[in-house]
């Protein structure tokens, strides 16, 4: 289960090599999956002529980019999305856009036949929702990375690792989750909680304007002045709802030294520890950013874990009402100073590999020759806490993590920057929310086990959901994803995609 669990920032760092060692996607945000639930529909259109052979082939022709077909050398690795558990889904056809006109080609042929559409970034969708049986839009070729003057130009198919590398080299950054292959795509649309966003705020938050693709073939610039109810609802609303994203300009911060810090207790404080960090993590300095993770694999094991955005004998200082409340020194420690690239590095769990590595193996955009990060099958359902767990509910998180199985509980810190905009500032409405809930099951018996631990502790957080954390068996979705938002987001839905060309099961 390592690679699943460190997929979410489980990161275990040795106290003696001072190295973190995981191996496997991090952090959420999601996390973030590569469009958020995907853009899987079915054209409602009519009745349509299935697409003959000499129609794909005209259809690849007029493309600048390439479009994959059963058949293809590459078509298996095309086909597949990060988790393997989707890999019994066939398209008809990957297209790797070039461009805008691109992605506007491949939505006419998918009127003109009635094709289902799926739209594709890294393709991390939780629910395995950036693929489906008709043509698959990929933008990994859209990937290119500036800054200049405060902003960043980012394509849509830009992979987390390659942001913040490419940002680096500008001495700036932005906002974002930690998974080094999610596209930036998805976690923008669906919000973007991020390892600096109690100091920066979301994603969602930085994004200044994006050009959009929408179902009609028009390329839309959407900013605070151009097209505002489609920005609004392109912040948090949730990828593959209103049309496929090609580019986004956003804020950019300078980078500096931070800390990075890894505290483990024992499992028999476990109680203790989640009444402190509670109390603790959403209201500390917005520099300061932490996770606490629950964890069965298959031993019992407790992480407080997180970054700080100054040295290390200031984060030291921070820490110390945390492990005063605790009541216990940790059993191990790790508490470094590294530079922000490092730091990212890190949380990705990509410590002692090349940014290169940290890609998928192959010769397909969004991969890498030397690729080393592996794929990983797994479910996963959230909540969003409102208000602190009380003893009950305490002890109810603990019970259900130390059930039998391979299973990790993940705790994200919010508030600071992200609570300073009011719920309708943006399509994101988890402004109140003082931190994230994560289970993450891997493994036989997942299913079972997170339905169980779920239903156990949503009397205690309620029905508040991520987007970006998108559940299939999700009931009452559109208010645990969006609350008093989604009214707005299906009149933005109206509007830009009557046709519904983009639907999946769970779309606006």
């Amino acid at each position: 289960m390592r690679a699943a669990l460190d997929r979410r920032s489980f990161l275990r760092v040795s106290a003696v090599t001072a190295t973190a060692m995981a191996a496997g996607c991090a952090h959420t945000t999601a996390s973030g999956p590569a469009w958020a639930g995907g853009a899987s529909a079915a054209a409602r259109t009519g009745a349509r002529t299935a697409p003959s052979r000499s129609d794909w082939t005209a259809l690849g022709k007029g493309l600048a980019g390439r479009l994959i077909r059963p058949g293809d050398a590459s078509y298996d690795a095309a086909r597949r999305l990060y988790s393997p558990s989707f890999d019994g889904i066939r398209p008809s056809g990957v297209a790797y856009c070039a461009g805008p006109s691109d992605v506007a080609e491949c939505l006419a042929f998918a009127k003109k036949f009635g094709v289902p559409v799926t739209s594709r970034s890294g393709g991390h969708s939780y629910a395995g929702w950036s693929t489906g049986t008709g043509l698959v839009i990929d933008v990994s070729r859209m990937n290119t990375v500036s800054a200049a003057s405060g902003r960043a130009v980012v394509g849509a198919g830009a992979q987390l690792i390659d942001v913040y590398d490419r940002l680096a080299a500008h001495g700036v950054s932005i906002p974002a989750g930690s998974c080094p292959t999610v596209g930036v795509a998805g976690l923008t649309l669906g919000g973007g909680i991020g390892v600096v966003a109690r100091k920066y705020g979301l994603t969602c938050d930085v994004l200044e304007s994006l050009q959009i693709v929408t179902a009609d073939g028009r390329v839309l610039t959407c900013d605070a002045d151009h097209n505002p109810d489609l920005y609004w609802a392109s912040r948090g609303g949730g990828g593959g709802n209103f049309g496929v994203a090609v580019s986004f300009t956003f804020r950019t911060h300078p980078t500096r030294q931070v800390t990075v810090f890894f505290l483990h207790w024992p499992w028999s404080l476990a109680r203790k520890a989640i009444a402190a960090w509670q109390a603790w993590a959403p209201y500390a300095p917005d520099a300061m950013w932490s996770n606490l993770h629950l964890n069965k694999d298959p031993g019992l094991d407790l992480q407080i874990g997180g970054l700080y955005l100054g040295s290390q004998a200031d984060c030291e200082r921070q820490l110390e009402p945390l492990i005063s409340k605790i009541g216990s020194r940790p059993s191990s420690r790790y508490v470094s100073q590294a530079s922000y690239s490092h730091a990212m590095m890190l949380m990705a769990g990509c410590s002692g590999r090349t940014v290169s590595q940290c890609h998928r193996p192959g010769d397909l955009p969004g991969q890498t020759a030397d690729g080393r990060f592996p794929r990983d099958a797994f479910s996963a359902k959230s909540h969003m806490a409102y208000r602190p767990l009380s003893a009950a509910g305490i002890n109810a998180l603990v019970e259900q993590t130390a059930l039998p199985g391979r299973h990790a509980v993940l705790l994200d810190a919010l508030g600071g920057a992200v609570a300073r905009l009011r719920p309708d500032a943006t399509a994101f409405p988890h402004r109140a929310a003082i931190f994230s809930v994560q289970y993450y099951a891997h493994m036989a018996g997942a299913a079972a086990w997170l339905g169980r631990a779920h239903a156990a502790m949503s009397p205690h957080f309620g029905d508040h959901a991520y987007v970006n954390y998108i559940d299939p068996s999700l009931s009452g979705w559109r208010q645990a994803y969006y609350g008093a938002n989604a009214t707005r987001l299906a009149k933005v839905k109206a509007a830009y995609d009557p046709g519904r060309l983009f639907r999946f099961p769970q779309a606006v």
